[in-house]
């Protein structure tokens, strides 16, 4: 069976962008003399929660607060989430969120290789179009035949409707799809919208539940940044997964149970 798309998710498998987001939220609530303050631990078990704005609501359902504040502030979360974003997109612009390890190597490889690219994203546009443009360049945007973003469905991650809309734009059925994702709900929308999924967890989400996953690499490699115990261990051609590899030993591999159980989900 050939592989017609690769779909990536953004925040944590494309960049690690974590951090960035968090010093971002940090910078807003600053902004709005809110008194919040996210640590690194705190917000590891805010990413749970998916989406910056329903982080944001998530954070505040814990606070005790009057009737009133909690409508004041639950009406200010748009607010405070574009301010976060506006921050976020500097940081990005000035070069602060690399891509990571093999990302732009495997993507040049996936369109040489006559591959069509998606991205499947609970993030904002805005976040999207910063990060391929100081990363990729002004070919960025255009290496992507579908962008499908968090505000384009009504349900996001673990919800698969994000995945359903980008293979709907695509044309093309999940079998011949394979989705790159970093975290547990990322790898639940995908398996539930049928796909064959890659995860390379991060700090952000290396405890995580990955039992559904087709591989779990640290990170896709590089031939500068070789990754350890490869070939030999996952890998066989190379110690980095290169767009052959990808497609011939993922493929080979059904959807595991729960992937099967889940692409019928709702």
């Amino acid at each position: 069976m050939s592989i017609e798309a690769l779909i990536f998710d953004v925040d944590g498998t494309m960049a690690d962008t974590e951090e960035a987001h968090r010093v971002a939220f940090n910078h807003a609530f600053e902004r709005y003399k809110l008194g919040w303050k996210w640590s690194q631990d705190a917000y590891r078990e805010l990413l749970k929660t998916t989406g910056g704005k329903e982080r944001i609501a998530a954070y505040l359902a814990t606070k005790t607060l009057s009737s009133s504040d909690r409508k004041r502030l639950t009406e200010l979360i748009p607010a405070i989430h574009a301010e976060k974003t506006k921050f976020y997109s500097s940081f990005v612009a000035d070069g602060a969120v690399p891509l990571r390890d093999g990302v732009a190597r495997l993507i040049e490889e996936a369109l040489t290789a006559g591959c069509r690219l998606a991205i499947a994203s609970t993030t904002t546009a805005a976040n999207i179009d910063a990060l391929l443009g100081a990363t990729l360049g002004q070919r960025g945007i255009e290496m992507f035949s579908v962008i499908a973003c968090g505000d384009q469905v009504r349900a996001k991650k673990p919800a698969p409707d994000i995945y359903r809309l980008a293979l709907q734009h695509l044309g093309v059925d999940a079998d011949r799809a394979i989705a790159f994702e970093d975290s547990h709900n990322g790898l639940l929308a995908a398996t539930r919208a049928g796909l064959r999924t890659v995860v390379t967890p991060t700090y952000w989400t290396e405890d995580h539940d990955f039992s559904a996953a087709a591989m779990v690499l640290p990170s896709l490699g590089d031939p500068q940044r070789p990754l350890p115990g490869e070939p030999g261990t996952l890998l066989q051609d190379q110690a980095w997964l290169g767009h052959a590899e990808l497609v011939r030993r993922v493929c080979e591999r059904p959807l595991c149970e729960v992937s099967a159980l889940y692409a019928g989900a709702a």
